[in-house]
């Protein structure tokens, strides 16, 4: 079976770990790159000679045979490129948050289900062995039925971006779109049995008092049916990049720590720890591979491949992707009233 000919759009510092991604699964070809900086195409010519370099993607649209298209692009340019790539028939794996608004994301699920094509949006801490692994616990019974999570990060500030766009409002659309909307998506992953959220009271502040819009320390109450309920918390005033994850249930309750010297390191250290009914010992449980958003961008990658190939199941679909938006406009709206909102 020919490999599943892939097109990348963007190869700034996480467009090149998706073509690195793209490039080390054996069922997929990285056979285009798109970049409209000079100096980006001569970085992947180098990388990745093998691959035909455009300064134009509709110029790669037109002339490549495609069969799936990959965006890592500034968040303000996700919309249209996603549209241009769908209405050219392409199947699509769409950088989080797949588009600023809720009706740009309704009509990109449309398209794509108007012409029969996938469309996966890169949610890809749900490939994760350690926090997909709370997930399968969670799922399992293992702590009964959950009750409380907690998704909370401590990191160094955030990389500029390209041209400065994460900085920049009209780019980027607000700071909650940005790695909050991973832990948005996490928290509605393992409550999923239980019902989608039905109301966020959401609370943040800032060191930048020309730029209040940018808030180094966030937090919102994410409420779920039953009582349950959701923290999310991330703050950019600390080092290097720790995360956990906590969830409590009827019977039992979980610890899951990550960290490493930043985001995308190879080297990271975590663990996971359990304790199960009402016993006070601490179960560590093993985690089979690596984990971190380098290693899971491979499995984001082989798990397209299975779709378009068999019609295998996708870890986030665009509708899970359009809730993850919609769940960080009302956490903003929240933000901008002083209350809760509901969905």
């Amino acid at each position: 079976m020919p490999p599943v000919r892939f097109g990348l759009i963007g190869y700034g510092a996480w467009g090149s770990h998706h073509a690195r991604a793209i490039s080390s699964v054996a069922s997929a070809e990285l056979a285009a790159i798109c970049s409209r900086s000079e100096a980006s195409r001569g970085e992947a010519a180098k990388d990745h000679p093998q691959a035909k370099l455009y300064g134009d993607y509709r110029e790669m649209l037109k002339s490549e045979q495609l069969d799936a298209v990959d965006i890592v692009l500034p968040s303000d340019l996700h919309y249209v490129v996603a549209n241009d790539v769908l209405a050219a028939g392409k199947h699509l794996l769409l950088e989080k948050p797949m588009a600023l608004g809720i009706a740009e994301c309704d009509e990109l699920v449309s398209l794509a289900k108007q012409h029969g094509r996938i469309l996966a949006v890169g949610h890809e801490l749900r490939l994760s062995s350690l926090w997909g692994k709370v997930k399968q616990l969670v799922d399992d019974g293992a702590i009964g039925e959950p009750l409380y999570a907690l998704v909370e990060l401590w990191r160094r500030p955030y990389r500029q971006g390209s041209g400065g766009w994460r900085y920049d409002l009209k780019r980027v659309g607000n700071w909650v779109l940005e790695e909050p909307i991973h832990f948005f998506d996490l928290a509605r992953w393992y409550f999923q049995q239980w019902g989608d959220p039905v109301s966020v009271y959401a609370r943040a502040n800032g060191r930048r008092s020309d730029q209040p819009h940018l808030h180094d320390n966030f937090s919102a109450i994410v409420n779920f049916p039953a009582g349950r309920y959701a923290v999310i918390s991330q703050s950019l005033g600390g080092w290097q990049h720790h995360q956990v994850v906590k969830v409590t249930g009827t019977a039992g309750a979980i610890v899951a720590r990550w960290s490493g010297a930043m985001d995308r390191t190879f080297e990271p250290e975590h663990s996971l720890e359990i304790q199960r009914g009402g016993s006070e010992d601490v179960e560590k449980v093993d985690i089979e591979r690596p984990s971190g958003e380098v290693y899971e961008l491979v499995e984001q990658i082989e798990s397209l491949v299975r779709a378009i190939r068999d019609g295998g199941p996708l870890a986030c679909t665009g509708v899970d992707g359009r809730w993850s938006v919609a769940m960080c406009l009302k956490a903003c709206e929240s933000l901008e009233q002083g209350k809760p909102v509901s969905f």
